[in-house]
């Protein structure tokens, strides 16, 4: 938001210089409004904009109600839209993953099904069972639903509709606590709570007796902030990933209308072009990070030894 705000101030200084023979008197988009053109379409609101299109989700408004001093507004904004379309995507494939595993059990996969069985097995081989060993077959399912529902919002952000779920602190910090709350009670189970309790109440042996109570107190302060930075970690990786790409890609886009130039309306579209390749590959790596960090964290805690 440092960025928005720093052009936004460059922005009122070039329109106030430029006067009656400035942007607006030209037809352009002034400096000032550029990042708010940006912001407009990377944060959230309730209402979806495509092409010509506009459609306003206030139909699907639900009351607010009261939580003591917090205001509680449950209606849907556009992120929830493209969120429970991925979700319903993801569940409309299971039947389709059901008659493949029958069309395919007694000969191998070919084409599409073949692409999706080296991808499942490369995730339990590779990522899973090599990050958190013994009994890694039981998390497979959640870190595969993990990539392919980050997976899926990233990738329909880079379609015309321009919406990122990811790109919303709200949404990549529930992901990060759901996925906490599976690392810490794989741990619990692994452990038991004896074991459980020393991953935050942790003293090294060998300490001298009159060293234990001061390294108790800050090592349980370590291990406490440890427990508390994965998910900051995860929320905030994801986030300012696919914030950082869309935001340069529309002041790349909003320059255009701001220098009306023929020669920065094909820089500024072949550099998009460029970038909107890179941002293909930034959505299926963090999809992967995301998925990769919960399997590493949960063999940690399952292994704290």
């Amino acid at each position: 938001m440092s960025l928005l705000r720093v052009l936004r101030e460059q922005g009122q200084e070039v329109a106030e210089a430029a006067g009656e023979h400035g942007a607006e008197s030209s037809g352009a988009m002034p400096m000032n409004e550029l990042a708010d053109f940006a912001s407009h379409h990377i944060a959230d609101a309730k209402d979806i904009e495509f092409l010509w299109w506009h459609w306003n989700l206030d139909f699907l408004s639900i009351p607010t109600f009261d939580l003591g001093p917090l205001t509680i507004d449950l209606s849907p904004t556009r992120h929830v839209v493209i969120m429970v379309t991925v979700a319903v995507l993801m569940l409309a494939f299971i039947p389709l993953a059901g008659a493949l595993r029958k069309r395919y059990r007694e000969k191998a996969p070919s084409g599409l099904a073949n692409a999706m069985e080296a991808l499942i097995v490369y995730f339990r081989d590779d990522v899973v069972r090599a990050n958190i060993g013994h009994g890694a077959d039981a998390f497979t399912p959640f870190i595969l639903t993990l990539f392919f529902f980050i997976l899926g919002m990233n990738l329909i952000g880079l379609t015309p509709l321009g919406i990122t779920p990811t790109a919303n602190v709200s949404v990549t910090a529930a992901l990060a606590v759901v996925t906490l709350v599976v690392i810490e009670g794989a741990g619990f189970r692994a452990l038991g709570p004896a074991g459980y309790a020393r991953t935050i109440f942790f003293l090294p042996r060998g300490v001298p007796g009159f060293m234990k109570l001061p390294m108790l107190s800050i090592l349980t302060v370590v291990e406490a902030m440890g427990k508390i930075a994965k998910p900051f970690a995860l929320t905030i990786r994801l986030m300012a990933n696919m914030t950082a790409g869309h935001t340069l890609i529309l002041l790349l886009m909003g320059m255009i209308f701001v220098l009306q130039s023929y020669v920065m309306g094909v820089a500024a579209v072949a550099m998009g072009s460029v970038l909107m390749i890179l941002e293909l590959f930034v959505a299926c790596l963090q999809a992967y990070i995301f998925a990769m960090l919960a399997s590493v964290f949960i063999g940690l805690i399952r292994h704290a030894h």
